[in-house]
């Protein structure tokens, strides 16, 4: 199916669900600004189409890299793309909202890193019902399957690679509302609660003479879907164990769990 091809089918749908004139409806129109609509949902963009038009999107979306012999058919390249316009969205989204003044550059970041963590991926990913969709999508006889879906990394990939498919198909500014939509729980939790593992940790040790030092044990997977595994030491004893799709990410899920074995020994 040619873009043009696919571009007619959503021009359709959506004036159709939203009862507008097609015409109003091109590669530059804003869905709220100009629709005046609610942001779509990224998973409903997604599985709406392809029930009522069988345009194929989700396919690769849930095709983990062990199930498929071209590692292309998989979520891989998606999640890599939909990674990044889940940081520009949140980015974006932050920006023009926060005073100058109290949320500098550092600040910024740690709310952005909370917002699109790990765990939050996760969380959305299982609002959008993914479990379910990739134990349907799993070959007969498929190895892990079951342990495949209750992991946080590939759920968070796959929430990623939604987010890459809805981006392809739809155009940033419909999918960056959708994105900030489907994460403003984590997004109001971030802002409301904001979490620094690492200096909530670091504060703990030096209350009783200790640093913490952190090093990268190991580094897993191809250069665009990398995770890095650190663990912390105290006094060359290893504290807490953690990963990540970066290495600030994993440092801080590290520390973490150096925390909860503090808590566990108060």
């Amino acid at each position: 199916m040619t873009r043009e091809e696919v571009f007619s089918l959503i021009q359709a749908h959506l004036a159709d669900e939203l009862d507008v004139d097609p015409a109003r409806i091109d590669d530059g129109t804003r869905f709220k600004e100009d629709l005046e609509a609610d942001s779509l949902d990224l998973y409903t963009l997604v599985q709406e189409l392809e029930d009522s038009y069988g345009v194929k999107m989700s396919d690769q979306v849930f095709t983990h890299a062990s199930w498929t012999a071209r590692r292309s058919d998989s979520y891989t390249r998606l999640a890599f793309l939909g990674d990044s316009v889940l940081g520009l969205a949140i980015t974006a989204h932050l920006y023009p909202r926060l005073e100058a003044e109290r949320y500098g550059a550092g600040r910024l970041t740690k709310i952005r890193a909370q917002t699109v963590s790990g765990p939050s991926c996760r969380a959305v990913a299982e609002r959008l019902g993914v479990p379910d969709e990739l134990r349907a999508a799993a070959p007969e006889g498929a190895e892990h399957a079951t342990a495949l879906v209750e992991t946080e990394r590939v759920l968070a990939s796959i929430t990623e690679a939604i987010i890459g498919a809805c981006f392809l198909h739809a155009g940033y500014e419909r999918t960056a509302a959708a994105v900030v939509e489907a994460f403003q729980p984590e997004l109001e939790h971030a802002l409301e609660n904001p979490v620094d593992y690492k200096s909530t940790l670091q504060e703990r040790l030096a209350q009783r003479g200790d640093v913490v030092a952190y090093e990268v044990t190991a580094e897993k997977g191809p250069p665009h879907d990398r995770t890095f595994e650190v663990t912390a030491t105290v006094g060359g004893e290893a504290v807490g164990t953690g990963a990540g799709r970066s290495k600030k990410h994993a440092e801080q899920e590290a520390a973490r769990v150096a925390l909860e074995g503090l808590d566990g020994d108060a």
